[in-house]
């Protein structure tokens, strides 16, 4: 047995990921985003979040996947980045779990049509059940971290 890890879960379309509780600082209804210009498609905006403002990032964009009308069960996942903090939209946040880090299995090249890089791995959580862990250092790259602490100004 390996550690145990304690992740939220949250969704994109049918797939599962999971992010560390350590680096999530708030889980947040969609509230208006100010659009920021010439930042990438992905990069939405800014919120003020009980006075910080906070870039927020739509996973979906970020991994090439298709674009959906946000939802009721839409989120905002506030993360820590770098010594930021980052919103990150997506469909639903379901769930905190606890995984043995012995049934993290390193991802394959692509998943879901995501690079590997952006992953920390793949959770077998039984009944067929896989959760993507997210890699939250490449999510951003270094220049996209860059261009957001330009925003939090």
């Amino acid at each position: 047995m390996g550690e145990e890890l304690k992740v939220i879960v949250f969704a994109l379309g049918n797939e599962e990921y999971g992010i560390e509780v350590d680096k999530v600082r708030t889980i947040e209804r969609l509230s208006p985003i100010t659009r920021v210009p010439k930042t990438a498609a992905f990069i939405k905006g800014v919120i003020n979040l009980r006075g910080i403002v906070v870039p927020v990032i739509d996973l979906r964009g970020r991994f090439n996947l298709s674009e959906t009308t946000a939802t009721e069960n839409s989120r905002i996942i506030v993360v820590a980045v770098a010594d930021m903090e980052v919103g990150f939209i997506v469909d639903s946040a379901n769930d905190v779990i606890d995984i043995d880090t012995d049934s993290i299995d390193i991802p394959p090249e692509i998943v879901g049509g995501i690079k590997a890089k952006y992953l920390r791995g793949i959770a077998k959580l039984g009944e067929g059940r896989l959760l993507i862990m997210l890699n939250l250092s490449e999510v951003l790259n270094k220049n996209e971290i860059i261009q957001l602490e330009q925003l939090e100004v």
